[in-house]
């Protein structure tokens, strides 16, 4: 009787096996896919099996894994620019599988457009995503003939600024310092040069770029409005490329190289302005020494060491000088490194481990060393602050088989504030004013698990625990609560010694995005997510400037919380010629940072007493049409939005419009190709005027004019509405052996319309009796540019 049982149990664990075998009767197909004429690795690329829902995407590594039944299996690779590769696999193990991809030619067949429907918006998982590559970006008119990434992002839906001249970018309603801007995973802090009118990101080694404004996947946080990644070129593994430009503003070169053919390759790219070079012979007297001008650095190289390991390490330094001679001088700059292993350690399990390092500083300086009367002691002011970060981050994608992805992995950044040392110099006398030294230890981990259990549904949901500690050496002040919009009383003070937790905050933000598809033309999505930042730029300026303060979240500073509910309706048109969307967005976010009236943020070792705690709103609808197919290509984007905020003692405790809302907001961008060799473009942008708070009435007073405002309502007027026409025109030249050369000409605002950025009240030069109103416009003609680019 016994033996009989231990038989049945075997027969029954047997059968089990067996079947458990036959279940399990899949292999998996593993990869990298590259660009078979330089080696570069590529993002995004469609992997599947074709005629079904099985497939997948590249990393933003390259690297891909897709699960299969046993047996012979047709697998296609395919991306908009490319030819599509078809091949058969027989699959009866786990499978290595690397490809090299060839580029299209310019006329775009129908395997290729086929090929780029993994890449369209509507099979995609997440929602509110853009993504623009260089060969988008080349085609967008130009200002002064140079490519930017800031301003290609601008003509997406939900993304404005305040003017020209502003530093940095707005979605959604946010505040620019909400945007977390990633360059190879190492955070940038400010993204512009020259005041705002260029981006610091060469466009010679910027490879692609993501830019996530709801809808967050689970491995990004410590912002609340945006992600953009930027991801840098690898550099050339097959043969030695020069890339580069010369303009009216700047010249730029970039080289790259194999160091080890197919193993090992290198790209080094600069670029320097010269405005101010150009302009010295026209400069005289005091303004003969002017500096304007801003350079920059951009470097990564990479080295394979076999199919399952690759090393990677970059940096940028760049740096910004606006100085008058002697009396004044203004420099700030990012420098950031990043070193980065992939690892595969089997077909289903990959890792990426990041280590970056990142700093911003900037320094001011005046003197009276040019203008002092005789006898006159030297004056001389010097200012420095700047921000300093380490990361590590290592990252897994665990994917399970054709259905089921995970992501997971654990985050650190270790901060150092330096938010100012102010020098003051008077003959032999020297005084010195500065604020200590402030640290934060910033952790998350967090988990994403991507299903696809059909070819109509798909689900993308996660969490991310984030934790933030402030940490000593420092002292904790407390304050009095006083009327809301006073400056706060000081009560009390803690000191700390270094490395002792100061204040500690935990936030669980859970992420969910779904899509379902009603067939291959159209779809609906809805996301949630919920993000936290535990650091804050101090500006009270119209827009934010080199100049501006970061600090850490703290006792008197809670993090900010922001939770966006989006929605969105998908349609692609059955050749692929174009596709269409409708998004709307609803966000609220507790804890952003306002000010009193008149607060002090400069060297203000209590500045926290000037600050209040204020909530904010935004929804909004986002329209967005695009056509990549044809001779005559583009998009529209139509932002029609309202960005609130409330704050106790401002504005009758009620809520007002923030400074950078802009209701309407249209983008037209078309390029025409007439043949080969000649191209045109062009960008059309509205935009509703940003609001600003001006006096409203005038009190006289012993015969002085006082103007105020009798409602107290903050933001209580719009200036008038942007708006601004742009073209260019490229000319290509003959190609000679392995040189290709193009002009590019541009007109930036053709006619020439003077947008207000702001407006401010002064006496009248002729008579100081009266008062007028001045509208101030960064730029108010026309612009050209023109360059010439090369490639070899």
């Amino acid at each position: 009787m016994k033996s009989r049982a231990i038989m049945l149990f075997a027969a029954i664990c047997l059968i089990l096996s067996t079947s458990k075998t036959f279940a399990q009767a899949k292999y998996t197909i593993s990869g990298y896919v590259k660009d078979k004429t330089n080696g570069e690795s590529l993002i995004g690329i469609s992997v599947g099996k074709p005629g079904t829902s099985l497939g997948t995407v590249t990393n933003q590594y390259g690297f891909y894994s897709i699960t299969l039944p046993a047996g012979d299996q047709e697998i296609q690779f395919s991306f908009l620019g490319y030819n599509s590769f078809k091949t058969t696999v027989h699959l009866q193990k786990n499978t290595t599988l690397d490809v090299n991809l060839e580029t299209s030619s310019s006329t775009l067949n129908e395997v290729t457009i086929k090929g780029d429907k993994q890449e369209k918006a509507i099979n995609t998982l997440n929602t509110s995503i853009n993504r623009l590559d260089i060969a988008q970006m080349k085609k967008l008119p130009t200002f002064m003939g140079e490519v930017d990434v800031l301003k290609a992002i601008q003509t997406l839906p939900g993304v404005n600024t305040v003017g020209e001249g502003a530093s940095g970018f707005n979605v959604r309603g946010g505040n620019s310092d909400e945007n977390l801007i990633l360059l190879d995973e190492a955070p940038v802090y400010n993204s512009t040069h020259m005041l705002g009118f260029f981006s610091v990101f060469n466009p010679d080694a910027v490879k692609s770029l993501n830019l996530i404004k709801g809808g967050f996947p689970a491995e990004y946080g410590g912002r609340t409005s945006s992600v953009l990644d930027i991801r840098m070129k690898d550099g050339n593994n097959q043969k030695l490329a020069l890339n580069g430009g010369i303009g009216n503003i700047f010249s730029r070169l970039s080289v790259e190289a194999p160091i080890v053919k197919d193993k090992s390759s290198f790209i080094v790219a600069a670029r320097r302005s010269y405005i101010d070079v150009l302009m010295k012979p026209f400069m005289k007297g005091d303004m003969k020494d002017t500096k304007l001008n801003f350079y920059d650095i951009t470097a990564k190289a990479n080295y394979k060491f076999n199919s399952n390991n690759t090393l990677f390490l970059s940096g940028y330094f760049g740096r910004d000088v606006f100085g008058f001679g002697k009396d004044g001088n203004i420099n700030w700059g990012n420098a950031t490194a990043t070193l980065r292993w992939n690892h595969v350690f089997n077909n289903r399990l990959f890792l990426n481990l990041t280590s970056y390092y990142s700093k911003y500083d900037y320094s001011l300086m005046f003197s009276n060393s040019q203008h002092k009367s005789a006898g006159e002691a030297n004056q001389q002011y010097d200012w420095t602050s700047n921000i300093i970060n380490y990361g590590l981050k290592p990252s897994f994608t665990y994917y399970v088989n054709a259905e089921n992805t995970l992501r997971f992995g654990v985050q650190g950044v270790y901060y150092t504030f330096k938010p100012g040392t102010g020098i003051g110099t008077q003959g032999d006398d020297q005084h010195i004013r500065s604020l200590a030294d402030k640290h934060a230890l910033e952790s998350a981990v967090y988990v994403d698990h991507e299903y696809k259990p059909s070819k109509r549904f798909g689900i993308q949901y996660g969490a991310r625990l984030s934790s933030y500690q402030l940490l000593g050496k420092g002292i904790e002040y407390y304050y009095a609560d006083t009327t809301p919009g006073i400056r706060k009383r000081l009560i009390g003070s803690k000191e700390y010694g270094a490395g002792e937790n100061m204040k500690t905050y935990y936030y669980f933000e859970p992420r969910i995005s779904a899509k379902y598809s009603f067939n291959d033309q159209n779809a609906v999505k809805v996301a949630f997510s919920r993000t936290s930042q535990f650091m804050h730029q101090l500006s009270n300026t119209a827009s934010p400037t080199p100049l501006d303060i970061w600090t850490p979240s703290s006792n008197n500073i809670q993090p900010m919380v922001s939770n966006q509910y989006t929605a969105g309706y998908f349609y692609n048109s059955p050749h692929d010629s174009y596709e269409l969307s409708a998004e709307v967005f609803y966000k609220t976010t507790d804890h952003q940072l306002d000010y009193i009236d008149n607060a002090d943020l400069q060297l203000n070792p209590y500045i926290e007493a000037d600050l209040l705690p204020s909530q904010g709103r935004a929804y909004g609808l986002e329209l967005y049409a695009k056509k990549d197919i044809g001779k005559t290509t583009g998009w529209i984007s139509y932002t029609l939005s309202r960005s609130e905020r409330k704050t106790p003692g401002i504005s009758l405790n009620e809520w007002f419009l923030n400074r950078y809302d802009r209701t309407h907001n249209l983008n037209v961008v078309v390029t025409h190709t007439v043949n080969d060799r000649l191209s045109f473009s062009g960008n059309w942008v509205f935009a509703s005027g940003t609001p600003a708070t001006f006096a409203d009435n005038r009190l006289e007073y012993q015969g002085w004019d006082i103007p105020y405002n009798s409602t107290d309502k903050r933001n209580n007027y719009r200036l008038d509405p942007y708006h601004r026409l742009d073209l260019s025109m490229t000319l290509k030249g003959k190609q000679l052996h392995r040189w290709k050369g193009e002009w590019v000409f541009s007109l930036y605002n053709v006619y020439g319309r003077k947008n207000p950025y702001t407006i401010y009240f002064r006496q009248n030069p002729d008579n100081p009796e009266k008062k007028e109103a001045v509208r101030l416009s960064i730029i108010g003609s026309i612009i050209p540019g023109i360059t010439y680019n090369f490639k070899f």
